[in-house]
């Protein structure tokens, strides 16, 4: 059978972190590539304990469940969205394979092929992927330490008039950068004047080193949900396990409905199971006093880190300290390609992920992303110590 595939299918670049895996299996790496949380914080027996109280509720737990998602679940996640001043109800909110699906949904459901869409650069390399398999035309918008410079964002809205807009204000993926208050409202105005949703990815939101620090979503600045211009999505797989793949979308109602209706034609629904369990789990577990520990133990990880950087003494090589989050992101000097870097690092026995694949249009092939969340202690020091001697071999070739 001779097999014609799709053009977007064609077109779609695979993940450089899913690369970078295939590339080491088999091999003793130590990884600072994967956005993996770390596997000893999960809360096993309290997941545990909570999916033994689903099975204990009988077998219509097993039964096929509503496309919007587990209602209990939901109306405890319009709970927890209140705290953080985020007033929504249940049918304005859908529950989502992950807050990937939620992307890939909304992009189905408001976007048409060659439409544009706005993202910062650098901006998350998996919802890139999503928009390019959805045929859209990506612009990246200038970014500096405090989001995306407005004044150039006003000129692209202007020339090329986008259908949305991509962001990730808090702890973004890849840089760990927090938007400034005045970033967030500028873009709202902006939004507002022009007519354009924006779609706010919130992943690492919670997850920051300083308890006291309050970084507020373009959701609750925008107000209302629904004649609301933003649509939200997070996920439980920072703050409770990845294995579950629970997400959650929120925002009009009408927009709602039609992700129901386009998941419909993906999946029927997202696992129930996995849904009643976080249900119960967040009935009698302490999810926020568990967010807390994860944020410290990330905050010190975070701090071995960089200092075990600054002792290596690389010239010229900078970086912003993350207020939460899991990744760093490095510069390195303008004549390095990060990724040749990498293949001697594998050689070494460490992996990060080069800069390049994370910018929509030209990429600053001097730059890094290094997770440290997954290692700690004599592992990390380990892995640094083996960059450091890539680099070293690396820069001595140039």
């Amino acid at each position: 059978m001779d097999y014609r595939f799709s053009s977007h299918v064609e077109r779609l670049q695979s993940s450089a972190v899913r690369d970078i895996l295939k590339l080491t299996q088999g091999q003793e790496i130590i990884s600072f590539a994967g956005g993996l949380p770390a596997e000893e914080l999960f809360p096993l027996e309290a997941i545990s304990d909570a999916a033994q109280r689903v099975f204990a509720a009988g077998k219509g737990s097993l039964q096929y469940g509503l496309t919007e998602g587990y209602l209990p679940l939901r109306e405890q996640l319009c709970g927890r969205m209140a705290a953080k001043g985020m007033q929504v109800e249940p049918d304005q909110m859908i529950m989502t394979t992950g807050s990937q699906q939620a992307i890939d949904l909304i992009v189905r459901v408001l976007m048409e092929p060659g439409d544009v869409v706005l993202v910062e650069n650098p901006t998350y390399l998996a919802s890139l992927q999503v928009f390019n398999l959805g045929g859209l035309r990506i612009v990246p918008v200038p970014s500096d330490k405090d989001g995306m410079i407005m004044a150039d964002a006003e000129r692209l809205m202007r020339e090329h008039k986008p259908r949305m807009v991509y962001v990730v204000p808090t702890f973004g993926n890849p840089t760990g950068r927090v938007w400034s208050l005045d970033r967030r409202k500028g873009l709202l105005e902006l939004c507002s004047r022009f007519g354009i949703p924006i779609l706010e990815d919130d992943p690492y939101g919670e997850i920051k080193f300083n308890a006291n620090d309050y970084f507020p979503t373009l959701f609750s600045l925008a107000g209302a949900a629904d004649g609301g211009g933003v649509l939200y999505t997070s996920t439980f797989s920072k703050t409770v396990a990845p294995a579950l793949r629970t997400g959650w979308a929120i925002g009009d109602r009408r927009v709602i409905q039609m992700l129901a209706k386009a998941k419909q034609a993906a999946d029927l629904h997202s696992s129930t199971l996995d849904q009643q369990t976080l249900d119960q789990l967040l009935r009698e577990f302490p999810l926020d006093e568990h967010i807390r520990r994860i944020g410290d133990a990330y905050g010190a990880r975070l701090g071995q880190m960089e200092n075990l950087l600054k002792s290596q003494n690389w010239p010229d090589v900078k970086w912003i300290t993350p207020q939460g989050g899991m990744f760093l992101w490095l510069e390195f000097p303008e004549a390095l390609d990060t990724q040749a870097l990498l293949r001697s690092a594998v050689t070494k026995g460490v992996a990060f992920v080069p800069g390049a694949a994370f910018y929509a249009a030209a990429p600053q092939r001097h730059t890094a992303r290094l997770n440290f969340t997954y290692t700690e202690g004599e592992r990390m020091a380990l892995g640094i110590s083996r960059l450091a001697e890539a680099l070293g071999e690396f820069t001595a070739r140039l």
